[in-house]
């Protein structure tokens, strides 16, 4: 019998037993999550054992597939929440996954310390074991600032010239090193004798030595430490095989080489035998023959993807917020957790990754989109995902094809364009949804008229839908475009229409650093007493006039009430200051009173254009050899380049203070302006896509460095920016568009030929110009009915005569068809006959050639006279005046100075005085 005084705790539960009443009763239940997934789903939620790779087109309910994955494996009992091992690659994107699956499962979510970004989970692992790879557990992990702080130091010890290399430069570099897993003894020697002569693998190993005794990590660190670890404490990383039963991964297509390298060691399964030595890594470098192409040391990106020109510091992990990986969070799981035993899987082995006593077969699910891998310039490795069923033998391929977003015409059209890679995996997106409208195609004659036109599209869209009683949201309204430079336009065109408009991804146009920096010159020439704007580039480019400097320049202005600049000219004429910034000052204000004299004598834009050259600004961003370099300096052109705009500085200047001025509404509707890489994740009902231009896109500086890869990555870059769209898609490009100050004609993308063309319409611009067969110069005034007299009655001259003429234009700008036989030429078509207006960007400037083509402003229409084929040069007192403002066709606008019966006199902004027929001209 039993001592009733004796306690026996009861047995813990048992798993229920496989084929047990339990189980087969568990088995029965269906789950409600499951409910509604489609079979693709479905199947990839439920193939729960073994490797599995989920190519997951846009649209198809990737997030949804990889959190109702997590609820299952814990509903079935499969897994400890603190087993699983989920991955993304934004802090955003873990909190929406913990949400998602909260709902699901309810509180036992909470219980998922590793569901976070890769960099987050990292440093849970290094502050775990700080010790075996040199540091201490609460070691601090260095901002972009300060690693660019450390590396000054260590350029300046090795006597380098810090102009010549620049800390932030290398700082780029070493975070390329990193992102392949590369330590400063694997660095390659051509590599490392690419900066400082030579010097680079020297200053990474100085520059990793330096962060051990200050007890700290750059962002870098914590993977490539990781990794160390594991490689050099097997021990260490049999734990983590052991407890991590299921590892998922989200946009697998996006990882770069050394969060492959981490994913790949995680992802073994450990045997009985532990491995007594370190790992041997196999075939597993960035530059093995597994097909990854090799990356320049600088790992250079395309013209503004991703980052940005707008940003102001390198910042090599813009997704990670640093709140991601506080100590506090990486403290908050202990090792004393439950560490599950793992189940008994087939074994294998990869050719890859091998370590001893280890075999290949793990639960790990690798969520992605080959199509959709984009970020190649920032390290990202396609063939990471291309190569999965290489690194996991017998793994199961399931293709998510139903999109739930677009219309059938945008998928097809996409489905066709990205079928022309040969590198991808393979998959044909489709829906169920109506075929909706067709992707449009536009030819515009430059880029002023694309702005222009796509603007009254988006204010129609809005007046029909307001006719139809609906509305057509401004919030969903996207304008996606390859490079930063193309946004000025639009924000020039909305403003002048009064359309509310946000720019994601960076400040707006006038908001970045280096336009801010450029107009503080610009404003200083104008205004000596800015104070504001010369503070903010007496020492930009570097001169070496510090705080100490500025510091005497204010308290001498404050004491003698002077501005600024006065004071520095007052200053650099005495022995206040040191010899050097003196000379320096010296030299800077000589420079603006030049300036300041040919202002009066030079165009503004010649103008802004010496004072960035000789003012060094320039130089400063050519010799900056950093990835967002070159977008700054295409955005200082374009700047130049609005400036034709205007007649003066000061009325630049005057229309640059409206436009920052203008009032920001959180809570308004606006149109979304970003860059294609911007655009990655989101969806719009219609979206704008300007710029498919050979050159622009696919842009040049991707085929030039990178080939065919990069040609490829483009075209999934193209891919991208039709998937964004619901219900509406609408390709434009320009036949002409500035370049470095020169008007340059364009040949359309190559993707436009790409497009089925059944699922694309082709529409002609309003403007009657840009598309394809157009000749590139506007109408010719043969072409104008009334412009000439003529007593040929040849049927050809009458067919044409009434097919140019008469027909006139209808509504959207086409010409009238006028069947044979049909011309009268007695007959009055009306005032609407109008010859078309030629959108061609007059000489020197773009303002007059839109002031001509404004709404509501009809030509007039020439007076038919009898006479031989030749211009009219007689006829009745003309209806302008001296005095009157008038557009040419040619020269642009002016003003007329005389009138000589139909003869107008009249000086051109551009082209000076000139006499022209009074035909030829229109009212402004």
């Amino acid at each position: 019998m039993a001592d009733p005084k004796r306690f026996e705790p009861a047995p813990a539960p048992a798993r229920p037993a496989a084929g047990g009443i339990a189980a087969r009763a568990q088995a029965k239940r269906e789950a409600p999550y499951l409910a509604a997934l489609n079979p693709e789903q479905r199947e990839a939620v439920e193939t729960l054992d073994g490797p599995v790779l989920v190519l997951a087109g846009a649209g198809t309910g990737k997030t949804r597939v990889l959190t109702t994955r997590i609820a299952h494996i814990l509903n079935l009992g499969r897994a400890h929440p603190s087993q699983i091992l989920a991955v993304t690659f934004t802090n955003k994107a873990a909190r929406e996954m913990k949400e998602r699956v909260g709902h699901m499962v309810g509180e036992i979510v909470e219980g998922m310390p590793w569901l976070g970004t890769f960099h987050a989970i990292g440093v849970k692992i290094l502050r775990r074991h700080a010790e075996m790879i040199g540091l201490k557990s609460d070691f601090t992990i260095l901002g972009v600032d300060d690693q660019i702080r450390l590396i000054k130091q260590l350029i300046e010890a090795e006597k380098l010239d810090e102009k010549r290399w620049p800390a932030r430069v290398f700082a780029q570099i070493v975070d390329g090193w990193k992102n392949r897993g590369l330590t400063p003894e694997q660095v390659p020697g051509g590599e490392a004798a690419s900066f400082a002569n030579g010097k680079g693998k020297k200053l990474y190993a100085a520059y990793q030595e330096r962060l051990k005794t200050l007890n700290a990590a750059d962002f870098g660190d914590l993977l490539l430490e990781c990794i160390r670890l594991f490689k050099e404490h097997p021990d260490v990383l049999k734990q983590y095989q052991s407890r991590f039963r299921f590892i998922l991964v989200d946009e697998y297509q996006d990882t770069n080489v050394a969060q492959y390298l981490w994913l790949r060691l995680l992802a073994q399964m450990p045997t009985t035998a532990a491995p007594s030595g370190g790992l041997v890594l196999r075939d597993a470098s960035p530059n093995s023959s597994t097909g990854r192409a090799e990356r320049g040391p600088y790992g250079d990106a395309p013209q503004d993807e991703g980052k940005g020109a707008a940003n102001d510091a390198f910042d090599p992990h813009p997704e990670e917020a640093r709140s991601a990986v506080s100590k506090e969070e990486a403290q908050g799981v202990s090792l004393e957790d439950t560490w599950g035993e793992p189940e008994a899987l087939d074994s294998g082995s990869s050719p890859s990754v091998a370590a001893p006593g280890m075999t290949d077969r793990k639960n790990i699910c690798c969520v992605g989109d080959d199509d959709q891998s984009i970020y190649g310039w920032r390290g990202a490795e396609v063939d990471n995902i291309l190569r999965f069923d290489h690194d996991f033998p017998g793994a199961k391929v399931i293709r998510l094809e139903r999109n739930y977003r677009s219309t059938g015409h945008i998928l097809a059209a996409a489905s066709t364009l990205i079928a022309h890679n040969e590198g991808r995996l393979g998959k044909t997106l489709h829906t169920e949804d109506v075929d909706g409208e067709k992707v449009e195609v536009t030819g515009a004659w430059d880029s002023e008229e694309e702005a222009r036109a796509i603007g009254e599209e988006i204010e129609q869209m809005q007046r029909a839908a307001r006719d139809e009683g609906a509305d057509h949201p401004l919030d969903e309204i996207a304008i996606l475009v390859r490079a930063s430079f193309q946004m000025r336009e639009f924000e020039e065109r909305f403003i002048q229409l009064g359309l509310p408009y946000r720019v994601i991804g960076g400040p707006r146009f006038y908001e970045r650093a280096e336009i801010r920096d450029a107009l503080a010159y610009l404003r200083v020439i104008a205004q000596p007493a800015d104070d504001l704007a010369f503070e903010r580039i007496v020492n930009t480019p570097k001169r070496g006039l510090g705080d100490a400097a500025l510091q005497m320049l204010h308290d001498y202005a404050r004491k003698q009430r002077i501005p600024l600049t006065e004071a520095a000219a007052i200053m650099s004429s005495t022995d206040e200051m040191k010899p050097k910034p003196r000379n320096a000052l010296r030299g800077l204000m000589e420079s603006f009173a030049r300036w300041r004299k040919q202002k009066d004598t030079l165009p503004h834009t010649e103008l802004a254009e010496i004072v960035l050259d000789e003012s060094g600004y320039t130089e400063m961003w050519q010799k900056d050899r950093s990835a967002d370099a070159a977008g700054r300096l295409e955005n200082l052109k374009e700047l130049v380049r609005s400036m034709e705009e205007f007649e003066n500085l000061a009325g630049f200047l005057e229309h640059i203070s409206l436009v920052m001025d203008t009032a920001e509404g959180d809570s308004e509707q606006k149109v979304s302006i970003m860059t294609l890489h911007s655009a990655k994740g989101l969806e719009f009902d219609t979206v704008f896509l300007p710029g498919w231009e050979e050159g622009l896109f696919p842009h040049q500086r991707s085929l030039d460095e990178q080939g065919k890869a990069g040609l490829e990555e483009e075209r999934r870059l193209a891919h991208v920016g039709l998937t964004r769209a619901r219900k509406r898609a609408r390709i434009y490009f320009a036949t002409n568009r500035r370049v470095h100050g020169m008007w340059q004609s364009n040949i359309p993308s190559r993707f436009l030929d790409e497009l089925p063309a059944q699922h694309v319409e082709v529409k002609e611009a309003a403007g009657g110009t840009g598309g394809f067969g157009m000749s590139g110069y506007g109408p010719s005034r043969f072409d104008e009915a009334g412009a000439f007299g003529s007593k040929y009655t040849t049927p050809g001259w009458q067919r044409a005569q009434g097919r140019r003429g008469a027909g006139g234009f209808s509504e959207n700008g086409q010409p009238r068809y006028v069947p044979d036989g049909v011309f009268n030429q007695d007959e009055d078509y009306g005032d609407d006959v109008a010859p078309p207006r030629s959108s061609s960007p007059p000489p020197g400037g773009g303002r007059s050639a839109a002031a001509g083509r404004r709404e509501g402003v009809k030509p007039r229409v020439p007076l038919t006279i009898e006479g031989e084929l030749i211009a009219k040069s007689s006829g009745p007192a003309s209806a302008f005046k001296t005095g009157d403002r008038v557009f040419h066709l040619k020269f642009g606008n002016g003003n007329v100075t005389a009138v000589d019966g139909n003869k107008l006199t009249i000086r051109f902004d551009k082209a000076g005085e000139k006499r022209v027929v009074d035909s030829f001209v229109e009212r402004v």
